[in-house]
């Protein structure tokens, strides 16, 4: 079987190639295939051009909210894309209709079992008037990956890009016209088989919806507390902490009202007696020290165990640092206690979180058993993690052209 890194480096390598086309993505599965992942196939997969459309009359077009009323993931479109697909029948006929509530029978799978996955990508108007979403093969490579842990059916990622740029073409007026606002584009799949037994569901539903969506912090770009509690553990080895499934964020929410209780923004989740660091929230987290003899680390967790999500923005973060060779670039375990002494001999410089709601997000604070460590994050002429926001967002609103960020057309 692939493992997470295989299949990450994979759709890391499409995405940089710099004459990437859909091609490429529409064969990511095949190439998986070809590795040796039992999880990563699919005998059928719905296209891109059997797509029906029902456009919404006007007695259903929605309020527009201003750009800056936008609450993240609060206000949802026109319209919306759905796929059906049963065991007996392959994928359905894609179907853009106006946005709806589903119908589903009270034994589905999804309600009682969780068989349920979910990607979080974005689109965006960049100054030129153009639409562009960011590295979006990455998020079918994920998808895809997620899908088979879950015991739903994969698909044809290549196909899907091509509806979701459909879906944000029909509704583009939703698109924020700012450069500091997105459309954020949820792609759901969920068990819709009405049947209490513990098994593969035999029926599913992909449906995607979009929403304008502000900055996700609305304090805007501020260093945020961390609790970090050894007693709390969102993920394990052999487990599902890789997979983008709603069930790995359910169970941390009851945490991360302690930590706000606490007068903290998010939670630094941990693993292991020596107590590894892993994801910040449900974000990947990066720490950029001193070395000590002239050299500077990034570093990050690795994807080797399972213990974190193979984050499309982590993979965006460690390509940029290593494109510019300006200090070492490291995917390993990374430990509470380096992060202590790193503090107290004044080698700690920044501490930051990374993903698609947020991009990147400082850190100023980890609040660990009795200890508070400050991080001097944004303290510096020229702070690593600012300049990882403008690079991404500069590609993103295509103030620089670059193949990570494909206009829609």
């Amino acid at each position: 079987m692939a493992s997470v890194r295989t299949i990450y480096n994979l759709s890391a390598k499409l995405a940089s190639n710099s004459q990437w086309k859909r091609k490429s993505t529409t064969n990511l599965v095949d190439i998986l295939r070809q590795q040796g992942s039992r999880f990563l196939s699919y005998q059928a997969t719905f296209k891109a051009s059997d797509l029906e459309v029902e456009f919404a009359d006007p007695s259903q077009l929605k309020f527009k909210p201003k750009v800056e009323d936008l609450k993240f993931g609060k206000d949802f479109t026109d319209h919306m894309l759905e796929i059906k697909w049963t065991e007996a029948d392959g994928w359905g006929k894609p179907k853009i209709s106006p946005y709806h509530n589903l119908q589903m029978d009270p034994a589905a799978k999804v309600l009682h079992y969780s068989v349920e996955l979910f990607e979080g990508m974005k689109g965006f108007r960049g100054r030129d008037g153009q639409l562009r979403m960011f590295r979006p093969e990455m998020n079918m490579a994920r998808m895809n990956n997620t899908a088979a842990r879950s015991a739903l059916p994969t698909f044809d990622g290549g196909e899907l890009i091509e509806l979701l740029k459909k879906l944000v073409s029909i509704d583009q007026e939703w698109v924020p016209h700012s450069e500091s606002a997105s459309i954020y584009i949820r792609p759901t799949m969920i068990g819709t088989e009405p049947m209490l037994g513990v098994q593969r569901p035999t029926e599913a539903l992909l449906f995607v919806i979009l929403s304008p969506s502000g900055p996700y912090f609305s304090t805007g770009f501020q260093p945020c507390k961390l609790l970090a509690d050894p007693q709390y553990v969102r993920a394990w080895p052999g487990g599902c902490g890789a997979m983008k499934m709603g069930s790995n964020y359910g169970p941390t929410l009851a945490i991360q009202k302690i930590a706000e209780a606490k007068g903290m923004q998010q939670v630094l989740w941990l693993y292991g007696e020596d107590h590894q660091i892993t994801e910040v929230g449900a974000m990947n987290l990066f720490v950029f020290l001193d070395k000590g003899n002239g050299e500077k680390e990034l570093v990050t967790a690795g994807l080797e165990k399972g213990l974190i999500l193979p984050g499309v923005t982590r993979n965006t973060l460690l390509t940029l640092g290593r494109e510019w060779g300006e200090f070492k670039v490291s995917e390993r375990d990374i430990t509470m206690a380096e992060i202590i002494q790193a503090e107290s001999e004044n080698r700690l410089l920044e501490v930051f979180g990374a993903g698609t709601a947020a991009v990147v997000t400082p850190v100023g604070e980890i609040h660990f058993k009795d200890q508070v460590i400050k991080i001097p994050t944004m303290d510096h002429d020229q702070p690593l993690n600012q300049r990882f926001y403008n690079t991404i967002t500069d590609m993103q609103y295509g103030r620089v052209q670059h193949p990570w960020a494909p206009i829609i057309e």
